[in-house]
C-alpha cells in the first residue's frame, strides 16, 4: 500500500516539475507532453460531445489548444492538480465552442430563410444538451468546493452554518468584517499566524484598523471564514463575498 502511494506521489512531482520546465520555456518537453496526454484530451472532449472524437475532429483540436493554455497557467499554490485544472479548461473551451457554433447555424437558418424544420431541432437539442451539461458540471462543482470548504473550516473549529450565523446583519459592518479579511490575507506575517496558529490575529489587527478589538472579536468567525475563501481557490463562493459587499 505504502509502495502504491509513493509511486502515486512521485508521478504526480514529476509532473508538477516537467510543467515548471515548460513554463520555463522547453518547447520540445511540451510537444512531448502534450502528445502523451492526447488520450486524455480525446477523452475530456467525448465527454463533452457524448460521442467518439478523432483527432481530426474541431473539438479535438480546440481541446488540444486548451490543455496547452492549462499548462501555461497552471500553479499548483491553487492546490488542484494539473489533469484536475487541464479538465476544466478542456471542458470550457470545448462548451464554448459548441455554442458559438450552435449560434452560427441558427444565423446562417435566419439568413437563407430555410424553413427547414429537422436542422431548427438541432440546433434547439445542442443547445439545451450544452445548457443542461453546462448546469449538472456547476452543481458538481459548487458541492465539491463546499465540501473542501467544510474541510478547511474544521480547521479552524468551524462549520458552514458559522458563516451564515456569524454574518453580520448591517451590510455596512459586512462589509467591514470583508475588509479586514481582505487586509489580513494581504498580510504575510498576519497571514501566518492565522494558518500556522489556527487562530485570528486580534491584537495585530487592531492596531491596522479603524474598529475596535470588541468589534474584531465579535466579528471574528465571520472574519475567519471569508479570509479562508479568499486564501483557496472558491470560485463560487468569492461570488458570496462580492454579493455580500455590493449588497
Amino acid at each position: 500500500m505504502l509502495g502504491l502511494l509513493f509511486t502515486a506521489f512521485k508521478k504526480k512531482r514529476s509532473l508538477e516539475e516537467t510543467v515548471l520546465k515548460i513554463q520555463q520555456g522547453d518547447i520540445s518537453l511540451r510537444n512531448d507532453t502534450i502528445e502523451s496526454f492526447k488520450p486524455f484530451i480525446a477523452k475530456t472532449v467525448s465527454s463533452v460531445c457524448r460521442r467518439y472524437i478523432y483527432e481530426s475532429d474541431d473539438e479535438f483540436s480546440i481541446g488540444l489548444i486548451a490543455f496547452n493554455e492549462a499548462i501555461d497557467k497552471y500553479s499548483p499554490d491553487k492546490g488542484r492538480s494539473l489533469l484536475a485544472f487541464a479538465e476544466t479548461l478542456v471542458k470550457r473551451r470545448v462548451i464554448d465552442y459548441l455554442r458559438s457554433q450552435s449560434k452560427r447555424k441558427e444565423i446562417l437558418l435566419d439568413i437563407s430563410l430555410n424553413d427547414d424544420n429537422d436542422q431548427s431541432h438541432i440546433y434547439i437539442d445542442n443547445e439545451n444538451s450544452i445548457h443542461e451539461y453546462e448546469k449538472q458540471k456547476e452543481a458538481e462543482k459548487r458541492k465539491e468546493e463546499i465540501h473542501q470548504y467544510i474541510s478547511h473550516l474544521q480547521d479552524f473549529g468551524l462549520t458552514f452554518e458559522d458563516l451564515i450565523e456569524n454574518s453580520p446583519k448591517h451590510a455596512d459592518a459586512r462589509k467591514g468584517a470583508i475588509m479586514i479579511a481582505k487586509l489580513l490575507m494581504d498580510d504575510d506575517e498576519l497571514k501566518e499566524i492565522l494558518f500556522a496558529k489556527k487562530r485570528l490575529p486580534v491584537k495585530q489587527l487592531e492596531g491596522k484598523v479603524e474598529v475596535s478589538r470588541k468589534t474584531i472579536e465579535r466579528n471574528r468567525k465571520y472574519i475567519i471564514a471569508v479570509a479562508i475563501i479568499i486564501n483557496g481557490d472558491f470560485l463560487y463562493l468569492n461570488d458570496y463575498i462580492k454579493g455580500a459587499i455590493n449588497g
